[in-house]
């Protein structure tokens, strides 16, 4: 299996498929010592020899087992090739098609919904960082980019969220999300970054 082939993700499903089940993955782990009959195997974990040949099918049909015959039995052997393809797969940028983003603007909603009343002011203050500054990043909207701001229109902007306006002015400016001279408050320039 190549990252760029385009049956890689039926494949990496079809593998998933086969380890998510307890004695398959038991399977799986005993495989990793040593190879084993079926009827090692059904002894080993205590099954019937023909629900361990239900699971061997699942993982051979996955490319995970394979067998040779030996005497009157088969071994059946971990493909680890095949379990190490999957893991560079999965670790490859293009296998892996999640977008952090999302997750974050879905966290975001939440935390907005979780925390704001209908007419946009805050229940509370939240003291957890990473829903306040989903708070804060909320709040600097209220804030135009290149205006320059006093301190009484800073103190009427914020007391539209909250009353504690001094508690949310303090932490803009700690995050960055606001600077700070002589009483005149301004979104920086580069933008807001996130501070330990």
């Amino acid at each position: 299996m190549e990252v760029n082939d385009p049956s890689t993700d039926e494949q990496l499903l079809a593998i998933f498929k086969a380890l998510a089940d307890a004695n398959r993955l038991k399977i799986v782990g005993l495989l990793a010592n040593q190879p084993c009959s079926v009827e090692q195997l059904a002894s080993l974990l205590k099954l019937s020899p023909s629900t361990v040949s239900h699971h061997l099918a699942r993982l051979s049909e996955a490319g995970l087992v394979s067998a040779r015959a030996e005497s009157y039995y088969n071994i059946y052997h971990l493909e680890r090739g095949m379990l190490e393809i999957t893991a560079r797969q999965l670790m490859a940028r293009q296998a892996v098609r999640f977008d952090a983003s999302l997750e974050q603007s879905a966290y975001e909603r939440k935390v907005l919904r979780d925390l704001l009343l209908e007419d946009g002011r805050l229940k509370v203050i939240p003291a957890q960082r990473k829903k306040r500054q989903v708070i804060l990043m909320y709040i600097l909207q209220a804030f135009e980019k290149g205006r320059r701001y006093t301190e009484a229109e800073v103190v009427e902007i914020l007391c539209r969220y909250h009353a504690d306006h001094a508690t949310l002015r303090r932490e803009l400016i700690s995050y960055r999300m606001l600077d700070r001279q002589n009483s005149v408050y301004w979104r920086p320039a580069e933008g807001y970054e996130e501070h330990e």
